[in-house]
């Protein structure tokens, strides 16, 4: 069992959906229980799924947790772009939030092949 508040991937991925929640605060109202909450989501389930692979027994089991949290970052990468063409996200904020996406999809990716690799 590890603890995941030492991994660096799920500090970031955390610090992400922190800033999500803000600025999905300015979406319109009649979003809040759809593109708002669906945005949300797949932000919270890249740091927990993260967190939950943590908890498991061995590395295969983390390593599928880690699938899922990759699954999740590309369900929020298109939702991001969504927003961002639907007018709700400025440019500053969607190129901002994407950036941080991206670089937490490399580390994830990265850890992956880690733990792939130790399995060998």
């Amino acid at each position: 069992m590890k603890d995941f508040r030492e991994l660096k991937v799920w500090e970031k991925a955390h610090a992400l959906t922190l800033a999500i929640y803000k600025a999905t605060e300015g979406f319109p109202r009649q979003e809040l229980y759809s593109l708002t909450n669906q945005i949300q989501r797949a932000a919270v389930s890249v740091p927990a799924n993260i967190a939950e692979g943590c908890g498991k027994s061995g590395d295969a089991d983390f390593g599928r947790y880690l699938q899922i949290a990759m699954g999740s970052s590309s369900e929020l990468e298109y939702l991001l772009l969504l927003a961002h063409d639907l007018n709700y996200l400025n440019n500053e904020a969607h190129n901002d939030l994407a950036g941080n996406l991206i670089e937490i999809r490399k580390m994830l990716n990265a850890l992956i092949q880690r733990l792939k690799a130790n399995r060998q």
